[in-house]
This record gives C-alpha cells, structure tokens and sequence, in this order.
C-alpha cells in the first residue's frame, strides 16, 4: 500500500487510483497487488510503516553508541536484538510478531521466480504501412496483419517486446541505431519479402538487359548512396520507367542522363515525360564564319 508518487500512480483518483504499467508488471511478476492509499490519509498505509518505528526504538537504540568499521559488523549486531524483537509477545494481541508470520505468512509465500524482474518501459505505437513501429528513431516488424493497429511496446534495457491486446506478437533486440531496421523476414508481406531480396549485383543486370547507358545509371545511384540499400527504391523506380514508357526510350533517357551527370531517377522520369530523349542531337559542330574584324589565332604568334 504506497502513497501517490507520479512516479507509480498514473491516475491519483479517490476512488479507483490506477498504477502505471511498470507497477503493473512488477505485481504480476511476483504475484502481488498495488493498492495505494488514500491522498492525505496515511492510516491507509501499511502496518510496515509502524513496524520502522518500533525497528528504531528497539533495535537502533540498543547500538546507538556502538561503532562499527563494515556493514557485516552491523548485520551481526542487528541479527540477535531482531530475533528478540521478533519474539516479543503483543501488548493487546496474543502471539508475537514470529508466530503471526509462521500462521499467517509463511503458508501464503510463493517462491521466487527463476529470474528476476527487469525494469520496462511502456509506450502505445501505431504499426505503420511498411509493417514496423518506431520506437526511438529505430524500426521493429510486426506481422502484416496489424497495420495501422495500435500496439503496446515493453521495452527493457535488451528488448522490445510488442503486445497487442495483452498478447505478445513480435519481440526483438534492442537496438539503438536510429534510422535503422530490425526486421523478421516472417513479418512481411510477399512484396515486402521479395523487395529484401534485391541486391546490387541484381539490379545491374536488370538494367543491363534493358541498356548498356540504363546498367550504367544504376550502377551509378547504388555507388553515390551511403549505402546501396538506400538507392533500391531508386533503382526500381527508374526501372519501372520501362513498362510505361517502353525499354528503348529508357535507355535513350539514361543515355541523357548520364551526360547530365545525374544521379536522381526523377530527373529521367522527366527527361522521358518532356520528349527529350527523342530530340536527336546535332551531327556536326558550329562553326564561325569568316569575318574582316575576327583576327585569328594568327595574330597572336
């Protein structure tokens, strides 16, 4: 039975107080329960609180003017003036503080867990239509099932465990890498399954087959990229050019492109969408006419 700290109670209501989802998790990890006292009423509290003054006033006083060099010396001190604290009969109740806990304790105890509880954090997220939350900076897949469902996420200092309607649907390692991925190949629609299994070497023999200048472009965008898996949507977007625009006038505008020296599938999808990649350049070069006023390169020998 706790006061009303923020840092345990999520509503400080009178009537109904609600514990946040930490306390919640501690309780069900130990089989316990919260109930937390009324504001400003502290004979809602515990007997445990009086028990600390009766410890001061029995135990800490006997060895109030004892010193002691480690706290081994002072447990060896406390354990004995406990055991006769313990054993000391109630003023108005029969028994001692020992043979309650042997009737009415001991019998209810449980034992621990195999392991012990680690701290979590909660938070609500919103699956997005790529199948990952975002926690962070940093991505986790979910199954495909939930998009656009609101999940909880349990995140401990290793894992992030996410949870809808109570029940855990996907978990991973933590990971601090913002503007990373984790993901389960499992948790993926078949598009999504088969986007992963590009990689550099496949999309420059797709534009390859297309192109000797559409190879090249591609190859291009996966080497000005940090990394080649930021340029495969990319890639796959200046290769779909060939389905609405045919394969010979995509090869036409990479050829236009990399004169250019561009490096954005955008700017081909324009050169296509304006006709430039039909405009047939010039044969032959410009040259100026003869002219009374134009010295030559003569004058200057």
């Amino acid at each position: 039975m706790p006061d009303n700290p923020k840092a345990l109670i999520a509503n400080a209501d009178r009537y109904e107080p609600r514990a946040n989802e930490t306390v919640h998790d501690f309780a069900r990890r130990y089989g316990t329960s919260f109930l937390p006292a009324r504001p400003y009423h502290p004979q809602d509290k515990g007997k445990v609180e009086s028990a600390v003054q009766v410890v001061e006033r029995w135990i800490l006083m006997r060895l109030r003017h004892q010193k002691f060099a480690t706290v081994d010396d002072v447990n060896e001190a406390i354990a004995p003036l406990l055991e006769q604290l313990n054993a000391k009969a109630f003023q108005k109740l029969p028994g001692s503080r020992a043979s309650a806990f042997v009737q009415l304790d001991a019998p209810a105890l449980q034992p621990l867990p195999a392991q012990t509880w680690e701290l979590a954090v909660y938070k609500t997220v919103r699956v997005h239509i790529d199948q990952h939350i975002e926690f962070e900076g940093h991505r986790y897949s979910v199954p495909q099932s939930l998009v656009g469902q609101v999940l909880e996420a349990r995140v401990t200092a290793r894992t992030v465990e996410l949870l809808h309607r109570g029940q855990r649907v996907a978990s991973h390692l933590r990971c601090a890498h913002k503007g990373g991925f984790t993901t389960i190949p499992e948790h993926l629609s078949a598009a999504h399954r088969a986007h992963m299994e590009w990689t550099p070497e496949r999309l420059i023999h797709w534009g390859n087959s297309i192109g000797v200048a559409t190879g090249s472009l591609v190859k291009r965008l996966l080497e000005t990229r940090k990394h080649p898996e930021h340029a495969y949507r990319a890639c796959l977007g200046l290769l779909a050019l060939a389905k609405r625009f045919t394969r010979p006038r995509l090869e036409a505008a990479c050829v236009v492109a990399l004169e250019l020296g561009t490096t954005n599938s955008a700017h081909v999808r324009d050169i296509l969408v304006n006709g430039r990649d039909q405009v047939q350049p010039a044969q032959s070069q410009w040259i100026s006419p003869a002219h009374a006023h134009v010295r030559g390169p003569e004058y200057y020998q």
